[in-house]
């Protein structure tokens, strides 16, 4: 049975893959297949849910957060805990661990800079503070689990908790971490996003990429995505339409065996 942390002292003793999810979302809806085959496997998976924690119940909410809740139909006291209760789900039934770290979203941690859509997913801002404050504890996570795979987004969409994940990952590579970096979806399914992403962080070339199959797992992610019932929306507009877009873009991948895949960059 998957556990769920909130304290890093509390963890197993061993992992074979770390993920590291911006959101309470991202890790399923880009890796879920590759994470219910390592299961499958007999490979354990740890989760690391980096915007997870809860601004004041009372707030004050900034317009584009009370906009993102009427959009989850989510009440504002309770729009973290939800999310939350949804990516247990998810990942109970991918059959991964997740540690739940209390940083804030965006849209929480500074209102005043990320004000929209065109903020959210543009520059970071000058003094954004997510990247120093995540840093050090994905340094911990490495010195602690030094076997480990770990992954990370590439940005692809230009979400700022996304860029600023991808950059302490870049940084922590270059020390000698094992790093492998994945795709953002459904980010990476707009066309040309990918080729826009690569051009910004160094091009294509620098990379090694990787398809793994997931044809054994492909159904086990679209129920995973499923929980997430107040992104559903939001993100594909129906279950539908969701796993019409999963399975679309997994089935573009084309693995050496099988129809179905995933994808993750290895810096050269």
């Amino acid at each position: 049975m998957p556990h769920h942390y909130i304290s890093p002292d509390d963890l197993a003793a061993t992992y074979d893959h770390i993920y590291l999810s911006p959101h309470l979302d991202d890790a399923a809806l880009s890796c879920g297949g590759s994470i219910a085959r390592f299961v499958g496997a007999g490979q354990t998976v740890l989760v690391v849910n980096i915007c997870a924690g809860s601004p004041p119940a009372a707030g004050p909410f900034s317009p584009f957060a009370q906009r993102m809740h009427r959009q989850w139909g989510l009440p504002p006291d309770e729009a973290v805990r939800r999310r939350t209760q949804e990516d247990v789900e998810a990942l109970e039934t991918l059959g991964a661990d997740c540690l739940l770290l209390g940083l804030l979203d965006a849209i929480y941690r500074m209102p005043e800079a990320y004000v929209g859509d065109e903020t959210l997913f543009g520059t970071v801002a000058p003094d954004d503070t997510l990247a120093d404050s995540l840093r050090g504890q994905v340094a911990a996570l490495a010195a602690r689990y030094p076997a480990a795979i770990f992954y990370a987004p590439l940005g692809v969409g230009q979400h700022v908790d996304h860029q600023a994940t991808y950059e302490v990952a870049v940084g922590l590579a270059q020390s000698g971490l094992s790093m492998a970096f994945y795709e953002d979806f459904p980010y990476v399914a707009v066309p040309g996003a990918l080729d826009r992403r690569m051009a910004q962080i160094g091009g294509a070339e620098i990379f090694l990429p990787s398809v793994t199959g997931i044809d054994a797992t492909l159904a086990r992610k679209i129920s995973a995505v499923e929980a997430y019932a107040s992104q559903i929306s939001t993100l594909f507009g129906d279950l539908a339409t969701m796993a019409e877009r999963v399975t679309a873009y997994a089935e573009g991948l084309r693995p050496e065996a099988g129809t179905y895949g995933e994808r993750i960059w290895m810096r050269r």
